[in-house]
């Protein structure tokens, strides 16, 4: 079966982005920069494309224009080990211009959407008692950021400590 990997689009932020997403992501690296040629259909010289892997999983960050921007119906969820993970991450990604969202979501500072979900919170949402799962779910409706002891608490019916 063929790799797939993501294609990211921006106007004119590609560096940049991979440049943010490595700093913040252990294990990852820019592989590779392409540039316009003399052909267009931007200026020549203008990075094209930066290939750059996230601890492993390759992306291609693509120089294409302002005429797409991103949107909430794609996003990144980031699984973390735990509420520090979560902490790190969230305020890397919402620093210098990213924005905070409901539920987990956030937008780096280039419109990118990301989830970031502590381990344990996926057990909860799909817990088979109903009321521990409805219960959760209104604890997170109510957040920004997903604090897990909150959201156990909350499935428990009782306040975190």
């Amino acid at each position: 079966m063929p790799r797939i990997s993501p294609m990211l689009w921006f106007d004119t932020e590609a560096l940049e982005a991979a440049e943010l997403y490595c700093s913040i992501f252990p294990n990852s690296e820019i592989r590779n920069v392409t540039r316009y040629g003399e052909a267009g259909p931007r200026e020549a010289g203008m990075i094209l494309t930066v290939d750059f892997s996230l601890d492993g999983q390759p992306y291609t960050a693509l120089n294409g224009g302002p005429q797409y921007t991103f949107d909430e119906a794609i996003s990144f969820v980031i699984h973390c080990a735990d509420q520090a993970e979560v902490d790190l991450y969230w305020s890397r990604l919402t620093e210098g211009g990213g924005e905070e969202s409901v539920c987990g979501w956030c937008k780096d500072r280039f419109g990118l959407s990301w989830q970031v979900v502590p381990t344990g919170f996926d057990e909860i949402m799909a817990d088979p008692d109903t009321g521990r799962r409805d219960r959760a779910m209104k604890a997170v409706l109510g957040m920004r950021k997903l604090d897990l002891a909150a959201i156990r608490a909350a499935a428990d019916g009782t306040s975190a400590s």
